[in-house]
């Protein structure tokens, strides 16, 4: 059977839906489940807060970009990373604020607002040398683990607070793996769907790889980070918030760019020039400022919310405008190339 672009389009958006889908669902699961686990073997709340629940909360990102590495679309994965690092500061945090005013405590969270901002200055120099190597992949997921073991070994000492984290209620064992495996295998498909939907949409409607990871994708897969915030807020838990964002945008970076670069590097001519020039410098900027409101006003308002949230819409806006006067400049070229 051969499909129109118009049929094509409504299937592909229909995959990105349902990719959200499962990643949100996928990834509830996942996280649920195997906290219940780790308990049952024993395992200390302390690994579990500083292993599971992170990586968890990042799986969904590390498994669209791996995917869209070895599909031939690093621009996605570049893009997904970049751009949910952004969506999880002004949009998730910026709605959460709408629910309830979330407060920070310095002393607690100096340590992941200091690594947040160096993991993201630690991006923009390998992309700024053209390329991310397996080396320099290798090198993100070393100062990872390095933050996870200090975080455990300052935690064991007392010299960190660490939250308590809820027991899921699974019936017993088997029920829990049961929904561990389902969990995974509902983020795998989510991830699969929501990378070939994009890269259909893309290719029919003509926008960049880098703009549908920049925008969808990382809305999709920031999500979960926004579900979970939201209910946090309606039980006055900012410090679960504010520690979730943090650590969220230490992963997606460490992690998930370190991990698809090792599996496969990213080459120079995979960046697009304006993720290079621009975008990179909007997710620090976006990073230091949420840094510099937590360390001295130390709390998010509903007016800076209102400001995050616009903010965000702006960037969207923005560089779609990017995209459409690149898109009318070529043509503007190429039309004066054919009458010339």
């Amino acid at each position: 059977m051969i499909y129109t672009n118009e049929e094509l389009l409504i299937l592909s958006i229909g995959a990105l839906g349902l990719g959200m889908y499962l990643l949100f669902k996928g990834g509830d699961w996942t996280i649920d489940s195997a906290v219940y686990l780790a308990k049952k073997f024993g395992i200390s709340p302390l690994v579990i807060g500083f292993t599971i629940i992170a990586f968890g909360t990042s799986l969904p990102e590390l498994l669209v970009s791996l995917n869209a590495n070895l599909a031939g679309s690093p621009g996605i994965a570049i893009g997904n990373v970049i751009g949910s690092n952004i969506a999880n500061i002004l949009l998730v945090i910026g709605v959460t604020a709408f629910f309830a005013t979330l407060y920070a405590v310095p002393q607690k969270i100096l340590r992941d607002v200091v690594v947040m901002l160096l993991a993201s200055f630690l991006m923009i120099a390998l992309m700024l040398r053209g390329s991310i190597s397996q080396v320099g992949g290798l090198a993100m997921i070393v100062v990872l683990i390095a933050y996870v073991v200090w975080q455990y070994t300052m935690a064991s000492k007392g010299k960190i607070e660490v939250e308590d984290i809820e027991d899921p209620n699974y019936k017993n064992f088997f029920h829990g793996l049961m929904f561990l495996l389902l969990g995974l295998g509902a983020i795998a498909a989510g991830a699969e769907f929501l990378v070939r939907g994009a890269k259909v949409s893309a290719t029919i409607i003509g926008v960049p790889e880098d703009v549908i990871g920049l925008s969808i994708i990382a809305i999709g897969t920031s999500l979960p980070e926004l579900s979970t915030c939201i209910i946090a807020a309606m039980k006055r838990q900012s410090d679960i918030i504010i520690g979730n964002i943090l650590g969220s945008n230490v992963f997606n970076i460490l992690m998930i760019i370190g991990a698809t670069a090792m599996i496969k590097p990213i080459a120079k001519d995979a960046i697009a020039p304006q993720v290079i020039s621009l975008d990179i410098w909007i997710m620090f900027g976006v990073s230091l400022l949420f840094s510099i409101i937590l360390m001295f006003y130390k709390k998010i308002t509903k007016p800076i919310g209102a400001i995050f949230v616009a903010g965000y819409i702006f960037y969207i806006g923005l560089i779609y405008a990017l995209y459409l006067s690149k898109d009318i400049h070529d043509m503007a070229i190429e039309a004066v190339d054919i009458t010339g």
